[in-house]
């Protein structure tokens, strides 16, 4: 497994991803943001990728609609996820993360069937540049976040994979260990983004490490299907900001590192099982 953290796509961002001696960085190319000019620009962002050696793991675009209100593909959102799709192609990085929005005026049935077509597009097209698709499971313009969605559409697309962070399922009141226990093997990406709860209630997104998330257990599953993708740092509390906000990360770092097993491991150990 890589560990990396979400952030810029600029020189100084590869140089803060470096200094923090992480493995890779992720982008949120999100709604906000200009596909087209994203897309002109992956050249100079493959270029500083390399120059310091830090891998683009993962891409992702959330907070768009990309289906309008009579269930009809909104053109404009399929032309930014297939040139995300192109750019990740060129610089290089295996995953593009999507969600799709829930229309009102279908059903739940009519609503995964228009996703799945939807997706498609984005996996064959993927497939073409060598980029695999997954879905986030968060419900920012975004239905398919759980096992209901999943059961549908994931059954159906066999291609497509899950981005998962286990604080989206905390805070919708679900059993996270459950749901990923079931779901590992479509895992293409995971966040790092820690959750303290205190009863019923979400106290803070807080650094991983300095919040009762089962961390341990979270490996274990993942590490029970092989999985050897990223793991993106997300910092996402309203309060761990400034010094202490990059302490707070400097924290996760160390902590998540314990859980990592070296590449090198069998090499630099007897292996001996009693």
């Amino acid at each position: 497994m890589k560990l990396g953290i979400i952030g810029g796509w600029d020189e100084p961002g590869f140089s803060y991803v470096k200094n923090k001696g992480l493995d890779c960085v992720e982008f949120c190319v999100n709604h906000n943001h200009d596909a087209a000019q994203f897309l002109a620009g992956a050249g100079e962002v493959r270029h500083l990728s390399e120059k310091y050696g830090i891998p683009v793991a993962s891409m992702g675009r959330w907070g768009m609609e990309r289906i309008d209100e009579n269930g009809q593909v909104i053109g404009d959102a399929l032309n930014a996820d297939l040139a995300l799709i192109e750019a990740a192609s060129i610089i290089g990085c295996p995953v593009y993360n999507v969600g799709v929005n829930y229309t009102e005026k279908l059903s739940f049935y009519e609503n995964c069937q228009t996703a799945i077509s939807y997706l498609k597009k984005l996996i064959a097209f993927g497939r073409e540049k060598g980029v695999k698709i997954a879905t986030y499971n968060c419900d920012w313009s975004n239905f398919i976040y759980d096992d209901r969605a999943w059961s549908f559409i994931h059954t159906a697309l066999s291609d497509l994979g899950i981005k998962y962070d286990a604080s989206h399922c905390i805070n919708r009141g679900g059993n996270y260990l459950k749901e990923l226990s079931q779901w590992a093997n479509r895992v293409y990406h995971v966040h790092i983004k820690g959750n303290l709860r205190i009863g019923n209630d979400t106290y803070d997104d807080a650094p991983a490490g300095l919040d009762n998330v089962c961390w341990g257990g979270i490996f274990d599953i993942l590490y029970s299907v092989d999985y050897n993708g990223a793991l993106s740092i997300e910092p996402h509390s309203s309060y761990w900001k400034g010094a202490k906000g990059q302490w707070g990360v400097d924290f996760t770092i160390g902590f998540i590192r314990k859980f990592i097993m070296p590449e090198d491991y069998a090499e630099k150990n007897e292996i001996y099982m009693p």
